[in-house]
């Protein structure tokens, strides 16, 4: 999901039908009739899957620790094996230090990027792309060509393209019929379109700033930090955009799907730094009519990024402790000692080593280490965190489809409180439409993470058919079951205030015996974010602002 350039009405009302579309047309009728007797269609079973809540809800218990059963010791520590707890083992190896061994509360590497399988097809529990790496982004660059996703061609680098999104790449229902790409159309000359335009022209002159060199970049740190910058983080998108009549309900919808979909909250919500910075810091944004290039390239695999966990933890197999929840993390006078409960062998780990990256959210890291900086303190009460549902729809067999562009990889609906959904299938070669797995995605408001964390999964089975129901009326009937996701913080949200603060820069340059690594450290959840965190722990600390 991302930025994509609308297309004109003509993409919204053929002129003329085409075979295809009369006959999809037609067979909607029958899939009306699907709609009527809904209520006659028993809920597919639905379980939820993935995070074991129980583990992480142990590092609340008040109980003393039992006596150590285990006496273990590591050249260097990394807890937490997400994106920057992988990166930053990857980086310890490389930089020559023996024995580095990671500990994960879960039963398997990922974090929000760990992948599921439901039939035998793989699809994600999470994160489901990447882009292709910006300028800045060199640390994911060169880990690209290192596992082959990336090459260099008579001095071009070149994508392997079996992993870039196949055609077509997105779409979205609107007014009854779906469309080409992700912005709403707009009549040209029409209201819309000239808000459209007038954004454009925003983009376009806050991605340069005046002496040359790029205003954004990603990772963020490497673009310089001006007071105009500092201005945009200081206030909220939504503010921001009402100051220059950016008002349009379809550009809004637009820009507020956009920040759900990266930040896990809306326009009302996120800074304007944050909202300038998702285009801004890649490809811009193009308005209707504007000549523009083919559309941005991302890699895609049907479990998600779950496929690129799998290249950064093959490295590291035998270094890999799954199923151990860090309980705490004390400084001793020669080192670092890490006490670690086992899951499956039901008893308390102590760890030493000369050397602990603390690959976690801020507000895990400040509840387990033993005497916490007063930055990490500040840095844990800065941030706020998007709980996400994410729900993979198994179906036996293909959907009747609306008239409009056909079935895509990203699917949108417009007006909805989801963020539409991605079909597992999409990058098959298969001659054939049959069995795949949707997997659809909802950003939630911090107030509904009670809910979430509730047993009975039916209510949120019900407002994922509901919110589908729209573009898919038969989709009941064609659901064989449903696996939900539940990520009570699965990011953290870039609120104004949030970007250079003094607490997460003085984290960053930490070089101590407990270093920091997480995307928390740039204050959104974004992969080159994670990534580069986990590379820079080798790195020399960053001079002082």
């Amino acid at each position: 999901m991302g930025t994509r350039a609308a297309l004109t009405r003509a993409a919204v009302m053929p002129p003329t039908l085409t075979r295809r579309q009369w006959l999809s047309a037609a067979a909607l009728g029958l899939a009306g009739c699907d709609a009527r007797d809904a209520d006659e269609v028993p809920p597919p079973p639905t379980a939820w899957v993935g995070a074991s809540h129980g583990r992480g809800h142990r590092l609340q218990s008040t109980d003393p620790l039992p006596a150590p059963s285990v006496l273990r010791s590591a050249g260097a520590l990394v807890v937490g094996a997400g994106i920057s707890g992988l990166a930053a083992a990857r980086a310890l190896v490389q930089s020559g230090i023996d024995d580095v061994q990671l500990l994960e509360l879960e039963d398997s590497a990922g974090g929000n990027s760990r992948g599921h399988a439901m039939a035998g097809l793989a699809c994600p529990l999470g994160a489901h792309y990447l882009p292709l790496p910006v300028p800045e982004s060199h640390e994911v660059a060169a880990w690209l060509h290192e596992i082959g996703l990336l090459s260099s061609r008579h001095g071009r680098t070149v994508a392997d393209e079996r992993h870039l999104c196949h055609s077509p790449q997105e779409r979205l229902f609107i007014d009854g019929a779906w469309v080409d790409g992700l912005l709403p159309p707009a009549e040209p000359g029409s209201a819309t379109a000239r808000q459209y335009r007038r954004f454009a022209a925003v983009v376009a002159a806050v991605q340069r700033r005046p002496g040359g060199g790029r205003a954004f970049a990603l990772p963020a740190h490497r673009a310089p930090w001006t007071p105009a910058q500092a201005a945009l983080d200081a206030t909220p998108f939504e503010r921001w955009l009402d100051a220059r009549g950016l008002d349009d309900a379809r550009l809004r919808w637009y820009l507020d799907y956009c920040c759900r979909d990266d930040y896990g909250a809306g326009v009302d919500t996120v800074s304007a730094w944050a909202g300038l910075h998702y285009f801004a810091s890649r490809h811009g944004f193009a308005a209707p009519g504007d000549e523009e290039s083919e559309r941005d390239a991302v890699f895609t695999w049907p479990e998600g990024n779950a496929w690129l966990v799998q290249k950064l933890a093959a490295p590291l197999a035998g270094r890999l402790q799954t199923g151990r929840t860090v309980l705490r993390v004390s400084e001793r006078r020669h080192g670092v000692q890490v006490l670690a409960w086992d899951e499956a062998a039901s008893h308390l780990e102590a760890w030493s080593t000369p050397l602990v990256v603390l690959a976690v959210p801020l507000f895990v890291a400040a509840r387990v280490l033993e005497s916490p900086p007063q930055a990490l303190r500040d840095g844990a009460a800065l941030l706020g965190y998007a709980p996400w549902l994410v729900a993979n729809l198994h179906l036996a067999e293909p959907l009747l489809d609306r008239i409009g562009a056909p079935p895509s990889w990203d699917n949108v609906v417009y007006g909805g409180r989801g963020l539409g959904y991605v079909d597992a299938m999409h990058q098959s070669l298969r001659p054939h439409a049959g069995p795949t797995v949707l997997t659809a995605y909802h950003a939630l408001p911090a107030g509904e993470r009670p809910a979430l964390l509730a047993d009975d999964p039916a209510p949120w089975r019900e407002r994922v058919l509901q919110e589908l129901q729209a573009a898919h009326p038969d989709l009941r009937r064609r659901v064989r079951r449903i696996d939900l996701m539940r990520w009570g913080h699965a990011m953290a949200i870039p609120r104004p205030g949030v970007q250079r603060h003094p607490a997460l820069l003085a984290l960053r340059r930490q070089r101590g015996r407990v270093r920091f690594a997480h995307a928390d450290l740039a204050g959104c959840s974004l992969f080159e974010e994670s990534f580069t965190a986990g590379c820079e722990v080798v790195s020399p600390p960053w001079p002082a602002a």
